[in-house]
C-alpha cells in the first residue's frame, strides 16, 4: 500500500487527474471507480446524510402533523355546515343524524381518495427523478462528482474540502448523497400514498364526529343547535392554535380567522336551508 501511494505522489498532474476521472464499467456501479487525490486520500470529510436525514424527517412529521390538524378541521366546518344547514330546513332530529352521517361519510372518503391520488402522484414524480439520477451515476460519475463538488462549494467550502466532501458522500451511498443534497428528496423515506390516505379519512373522520355526536344529545331543537356552535367554535378554536403552533404564525389571528371562516360557514349553510326550506 505504502509503494503505491509512493508511485501515485510522484505522478504527473495529468495522470493524477485521470485516475481521479476515469470512468469504470456499469458493472463496477458507475462513481465507485473515481479515485480521490492523494492529498485527500487520509482527509476525508464525513458527509452530512444524517443530518438530512434527521432534516426531513422532522419536516416530514410537522406537515403529517399540520396535514391531520386541516383534514380535522374541514371535517369539523364541513359536517357541522351539513347538519346546521338540515337544521335550517327541519327540525327532525332523525334527518340531522342522516345528513351528519351522509356528510362525514362522503367527506372522509373523498379526503382519503384525493389524498391517496395526490401522493402517489408525487411519489411517481420522485421515483422517476432517482431513477434519471440513478442513471447519471452509473453513466456520467465523473460529472456526477464534480456537480456534487459544487454543492458543496456554494456552501461555502474551498474547493479541495467540497471534493474531498464529495468523494466520501458519494462512496457511502451515491444517490442518497445526490438525492439529498441536489434533489432534495430521501430515497429512503418517499411518502406512502396509502398512509396518507388512511391519515386523512381518520382525520376528517374525528373532525366530523364532534357535531354529529353533539346534534344528537338529547335536548330541545335550538339547544342542539347551540351546542353545536359552541363545541364548534372551541373545536376550531383548538385546531387554529395547534396549527399556529406547528408553523410558527401568530396563534391569536390564526384562531380569530379559524372560528371566524368556520362559523360563517355554519351561518350561510343555515340561512341557504331556511330558504329552502320556507319554498319547498
Amino acid at each position: 500500500m505504502e509503494d503505491n501511494a509512493d508511485s501515485r505522489s510522484h505522478s504527473s498532474p495529468a495522470a493524477d487527474q485521470n485516475s481521479r476521472t476515469r470512468i469504470p464499467s456499469k458493472a463496477q456501479g458507475g462513481w465507485l471507480g473515481i479515485e480521490p487525490t492523494p492529498a485527500s486520500r487520509h482527509e476525508v470529510t464525513p458527509h452530512a446524510g444524517g443530518i438530512h436525514n434527521k432534516d426531513n424527517e422532522s419536516s416530514k412529521a410537522l406537515n403529517s402533523l399540520r396535514a391531520a390538524v386541516l383534514g380535522a378541521n374541514d371535517g369539523i366546518v364541513s359536517v357541522a355546515g351539513t347538519i346546521l344547514g338540515v337544521a335550517g330546513a327541519d327540525n327532525n332530529p332523525h334527518a340531522l343524524l342522516i345528513a351528519g352521517i351522509a356528510a362525514i361519510s362522503a367527506g372522509a372518503f373523498s379526503m382519503a381518495g384525493g389524498e391517496y391520488v395526490s401522493v402517489s402522484a408525487q411519489r411517481d414524480t420522485e421515483q422517476s427523478i432517482l431513477d434519471k439520477e440513478r442513471w447519471e451515476l452509473i453513466n456520467l460519475p465523473a460529472e456526477e462528482l464534480d456537480e456534487l463538488t459544487q454543492i458543496y462549494e456554494t456552501k461555502g467550502m474551498t474547493h479541495a474540502t467540497a471534493y474531498k466532501a464529495a468523494y466520501e458522500a458519494m462512496h457511502h451511498d451515491a444517490l442518497r448523497s445526490h438525492a439529498l443534497e441536489e434533489l432534495n428528496i430521501d430515497p429512503d423515506a418517499l411518502t406512502n400514498p396509502w398512509h396518507a390516505a388512511i391519515a386523512s379519512f381518520l382525520a376528517f373522520l374525528s373532525g366530523g364526529l364532534i357535531p354529529l355526536l353533539i346534534s344528537q344529545i338529547p335536548a330541545s331543537f335550538l339547544a342542539r343547535v347551540i351546542f353545536i356552535v359552541l363545541a364548534v367554535a372551541f373545536a376550531l378554536l383548538l385546531t387554529g392554535f395547534i396549527s399556529a403552533q406547528i408553523v410558527g404564525t401568530d396563534k391569536h389571528k390564526a384562531i380569530i380567522r379559524n372560528v371566524i371562516m368556520g362559523l360563517s360557514t355554519m351561518l350561510f349553510a343555515w340561512v341557504i336551508g331556511k330558504i329552502f326550506g320556507i319554498t319547498l
